[in-house]
């Protein structure tokens, strides 16, 4: 190709073609996009040919370009891993009313730090304070960003230059290198360990307190899970120790429920249990078993948490108005537990029947093998799945899968295509088959998960 045929910019846009893209994209856009195709043919003219400047051609390249150009790099995605709390998927979904609320309230101003009642600041943990106070009996809340954010904010506030004592076989690491060594040393804290990985006694905590203690600290072990010779210290003996040496104790959760689980074959102590047996903070994350936003919420006795909400650091740490939202609206729903388990996704999937689950996948595979794909293979099959998210990781609900196989591709390749599906679809692969698990597909979505496999794999047909 010649680079002395490439017609102008204004040329081009003043073609038909182009007039119709410029109805649908900004024209800053489209230029931009235009001006890199073109540049591109000018560095590489042997590469392509004289009908590639064709005005229709040319508008169907841009096209196609822009599109990929303005995809956002964040989109939804069919969660077909039957993992509920799936961190890398975005955690809990939210329930229709916390979406409401967020809506509504990024839609004009708010009294987002101002007391309507008398006019003055106020502040932004507060919308949601009592509330949180009311379904846990806590005597007193706090809410920052996220739950790694708030054991920093306790840490620092309370524990700076002072000793924090903390048994071997909970100095944790979760997904994302969070560790609570590391985050000991950011908040200027001492760890001080005692017992060891799989025994750890009352007595090493007695014999390790002095001056300089700050803390008992009690880290849930939420990915992982110490079994044999093992021996671990209570909440409740460690609450006890610490009103005996007048120390106070803090328990980094996790992830909090606040209604009782177990009908669900779900066994998570609520978080209104740990709060009676006394102990003085308590910290968890509102995007786990909660089923809210991400959030770190900080429960327990006012001395504490309002050391800890005055400390500077909280400001760095401060949820935002969305956050409070949802989180807000979340939490009215537990005022009526029956109401919780209908509206809360995390919990409507964990409460979902094993029968359900297996019409709901025996449909789908009769649909999927409708298709006729050359070479697939689609079979309903029980299995189990995990609750995710670092909550409960012995944990294994029922669950009934469709098993993909396909003749040409493996179960890795055959995750890779559907990545790029729209919209994408997240599966887990076991002995070579691909998983898809209906117990975190909703009933919407089946529709979708067929018409991907039609449109990625109609030309094997």
């Amino acid at each position: 190709m010649n680079p002395r045929n490439i017609p102008s910019m204004d040329v081009l846009l003043n073609q038909p073609e182009f007039q119709t893209i410029l109805t649908k994209y900004p024209r800053g856009q489209v230029r931009n996009v235009l001006r890199e195709f073109l540049n591109q043919i000018r560095r590489q003219p042997d590469s392509y040919q004289e009908t590639d400047l064709h005005p229709q051609n040319l508008a169907e390249i841009v096209v196609k370009l822009l599109s990929i150009k303005l995809k956002p790099s964040l989109e939804s995605v069919i969660n077909a891993t039957g993992t509920i709390l799936h961190t890398n998927l975005g955690r809990a979904i939210l329930a229709k009313e916390a979406i409401q609320a967020v809506t509504s309230i990024t839609n004009g101003y708010s009294n987002l730090e101002l007391r309507l009642s008398d006019g003055k600041r106020g502040q932004r943990a507060d919308h949601v304070a009592k509330l949180l106070c009311e379904l846990t009996n806590a005597e007193s809340a706090f809410v920052v960003n996220n739950n790694a954010g708030a054991v920093l904010l306790i840490l620092t506030a309370l524990a700076k230059n002072k000793e924090v004592i903390v048994s071997r076989g909970e100095l944790i690491e979760i997904g994302g290198k969070f560790r609570i060594p590391d985050v000991m040393t950011a908040s200027g804290a001492i760890l001080r360990e005692v017992g060891t990985t799989n025994r750890t006694h009352l007595y090493d905590y007695e014999n390790a307190v002095n001056d300089n203690t700050a803390l008992l600290l009690k880290a849930h072990r939420s990915n992982f899970s110490v079994v044999g010779f093992t021996r671990e210290v209570s909440l409740d003996q460690l609450i006890g120790l610490g009103k005996a040496k007048h120390i106070p104790v803090m328990f980094d959760l996790g992830s909090g429920s606040m209604i009782d689980t177990r009908n669900a074959g779900v066994d998570s102590t609520p978080v209104s249990e740990h709060i009676k047996e006394g102990v003085d903070l308590l910290c968890f994350s509102g995007d786990k078993l909660l089923g809210g936003p991400q959030a770190g919420i900080i429960l327990g006795q006012k001395e504490f948490v309002e050391k800890v909400a005055s400390h500077p650091l909280a400001r760095a740490l401060r949820i935002d108005k969305m956050t409070l939202a949802a989180l807000e609206a979340t939490l009215n729903l537990y005022r009526d537990p029956e109401l919780a388990w209908e509206k809360i996704p995390v919990l409507r999937m964990l409460a979902l029947s094993e029968s359900d689950l297996k019409l709901r996948a025996q449909k789908l595979s009769r649909k999927l093998r409708g298709l006729k794909l050359n070479g697939f293979q689609f079979n309903a099959q029980k299995d189990t799945t995990a609750v995710g998210g670092g909550a409960l990781p012995m944990v294994q609900l029922p669950s009934w899968v469709i098993s993909v196989r396909c003749e040409y591709l493996s179960a890795q390749k055959l995750q890779d295509q559907l990545r790029s599906g729209s919209p994408p679809i997240i599966g887990r692969i076991q002995s070579d088959m691909l998983l898809l698990d209906m117990r975190t597909v909703a009933d919407k979505e089946e529709i979708a998960i067929y018409n991907v496999f039609s449109t990625l794999f109609q030309s094997d047909r």
